[in-house]
């Protein structure tokens, strides 16, 4: 078997341990069948939703419905559904590859997508019955049905447990009888289920249920009228009421109380597919906008050749390249992970759910990284376009009003940055990740009188290799003192975790760009990767900055006297490169490659 047990890095672990280029998936490995099924995907991105866009932009929902039903005539609904309920039984990656390349048309059919693929379906291939399984899933493999997803309430956010919808037993135990209001389901103009949260008494937690909804029969169902949105305004979203509906009892999904353990393990699975839902948008929006830079002239030059603009082109690619790097690593580690536990003989369902909670870190790092470039990426398209990039006749607008709800939905990033620094410091209290061994070390280390020998780096990226691992006796320094500090009440702390978890992100995404690169240099030439050594260095550089500004502002907040100096001190050591890289000869290599190609090309 391919996972042999090369001791698969376990969540989180990324930071105490060196991982090794060999042992990470680039998008360079696909199989023949992904790069088979991406270019299926593509096309049908390219013809049933891209030529579309204006019906999009003008809240033609039963376009959105239709598109979805094309959709699951190829197969694309059902790609990570175990074949027995009439899905493909794809794996992990190929479900990434597949939310990436047909989310990039429009946020629109994207949310709706997203939607019933990960958060509509997932829950019942996750935790539902068997009989559950047989008679829901292969409908909603095959687009017989749409799904959909309720949790928020007008009271219920960010506190998803807090949720005021109950469900009371009938006499006879055979039914529950649910009342309450959601708000924010998306796809519910069109679906046939809902996964509806609602609280039996005075649980602590709330229970899932499968709610079947047809228009014909609501069973006490009604919806608000459509929602008038930023962006995403072909996606159905509605406030959805239920008035003494009745839900047979085997419709409880999983046990009592157990709704708010299935909620955040469908978010997990929601976070890093959406990270993947924003990459082509970004590769996108990048070869437009070097098209239109490219075109344009101003002062009897295109505009690409201009300094100004080729920071922008450079950043821009560099950010989707990097996205892309991190999102596909962690996508291959949940895809190990659960062929491990398969092949130690838990059910797929057991070894998915396990799987994907293993890595809920790295699903939150990237979901708020991506969504954050995505929309940094549209908002510089619409720099380049000028004036013209605000007129709704050219793509980028849309783009951006469609990139801003990634940062809101399947949890803000504001919780998703506390949620991976908190995971990760539950992690260690458990001893999964061993945090304190190395955060106590790199104080002794802080005590001893440094080395002043010239390293050698004369191996590629052998600088970069050895910068991200100081940065990760940063991260260890500042929150294993924060830990020391504060102890479980460092999550009363959210601007001490905000920094850290920036601090973290950085350190996983440079991380998994440099690892890539010299994956690929080493098997493709160096000579090929000239581009992409450049735009690691860059995110790099960039990276590094972020982490002495982060671990500067917690260092002061909570440290005082010789603590403080100790630490700003050991802060400096770790953010000083030996040789600084040359910032705009790096973004010009990456500019020009973009320009000559006309188009993002990595």
């Amino acid at each position: 078997m391919e996972t042999k047990q090369k001791d698969i890095i376990r969540g989180g672990q990324f930071l105490i341990k060196e991982t090794l280029s060999e042992d990470i998936f680039t998008p360079e490995d696909f199989s023949e069948e992904q790069k088979m099924m991406k270019e299926a995907v593509i096309e049908f991105n390219d013809r049933e939703i891209i030529p579309h866009k204006a019906r999009f932009e003008a809240k033609d929902y039963a376009l959105t419905e239709e598109v979805m039903r094309k959709a699951a005539e190829l197969g694309f609904l059902g790609v990570s559904v175990p074949e027995e309920y009439g899905g493909l039984g794809m794996g992990f990656v190929s479900t990434m590859l597949t939310c990436d390349y047909i989310s990039s048309g429009t946020g629109s059919f994207s949310t709706a997508f997203g939607a019933h693929t990960g958060i509509g379906t997932m829950p019942i291939t996750l935790y539902g019955t068997e009989e559950q399984k047989q008679k829901y899933v292969p409908k909603l493999a095959t687009g017989e049905w749409f799904g959909a997803y309720a949790l928020t309430e007008p009271g219920a956010g960010s506190d998803a447990n807090s949720g005021k919808t109950t469900a009371k037993i009938s006499d006879d135990g055979k039914s529950y009888v649910i009342n309450g209001q959601k708000m924010w389901i998306s796809n519910a103009g069109f679906c046939s289920l809902m996964i509806v949260f609602a609280r039996i008494e005075d649980d602590k937690n709330i229970t899932g249920f499968i709610v079947e909804y047809d228009k014909d029969s609501p069973n006490g169902i009604t919806l608000g009228e459509e929602e008038h949105k930023l962006g995403i305004r072909a996606s159905s979203t509605r406030q959805v009421f239920f008035n003494d509906t009745v839900v047979p009892a085997e419709n409880m999904l999983a046990g009592r109380g157990e709704g708010f353990k299935i909620a955040m393990n469908a978010l997990n699975i929601g976070r890093i597919k959406l990270a993947a839902a924003c990459l082509d948008s970004q590769r996108r929006i990048v070869s437009t906008a070097v098209q239109y830079a490219n075109e344009r002239k101003q002062f009897k030059t295109p505009i690409s050749d201009f300094g100004a603009i080729k920071v922008k082109l450079a950043e821009m690619a560099t950010n989707a390249y990097v996205g892309e790097s991190a999102s596909y690593r962690a996508a291959k580690n949940i895809e190990d992970r659960i062929a491990m536990r398969q092949a130690a003989g838990n059910t797929h369902q057991e070894a998915e759910l396990k799987g994907v909670e293993e890595y809920a870190i790295e699903c939150s790092i990237l979901k708020v990284a991506v969504s954050e470039d995505v929309q940094h990426c549209a908002d510089e398209g619409i720099q380049i376009f000028g004036g013209m990039g605000f007129s709704e006749d050219t793509p980028m607008e849309s783009a951006w009003r469609d990139a801003r709800i990634a940062r809101i939905y399947e949890g803000t990033n504001e919780i998703n940055r506390m949620l991976c620094v908190g995971m990760l410091v539950k992690k260690a209290m458990k001893g999964h990740v061993d945090l304190l061994g190395p955060a106590m070390k790199v104080q002794e280390d802080l005590m001893g009188i440094p080395s002043f020998d010239t390293p050698d780096f004369s191996e590629l990226l052998s600088e970069e290799k050895s910068m991200i691992a100081k940065l990760k006796k940063a991260f260890l320094m500042v929150a294993g003192a924060a830990v020391q500090k504060f102890g479980p009440a460092l999550e009363e702390h959210q601007q001490l975790l905000m920094a850290a978890s920036d601090i973290l992100i950085e350190i996983y995404m440079a991380e998994s760009a440099i690892l890539r690169t010299e994956k690929n240099a080493k098997r493709f030439g160096e000579k090929s990767q000239k581009e992409q050594i450049a735009m690691s260095k860059l995110y790099l550089y960039q990276a590094v900055d972020i982490v002495e500004k982060k671990g500067k502002e917690s260092i002061i907040s909570f440290a005082e006297g010789d603590e403080q100096r100790m630490m700003l001190m050991g802060l400096k050591r770790f953010t000083k490169y030996v040789n600084y890289p040359d910032i705009v000869d790096l973004r010009n290599e990456i500019a020009e490659k973009v320009k000559s190609e006309n188009k993002y090309c990595f």
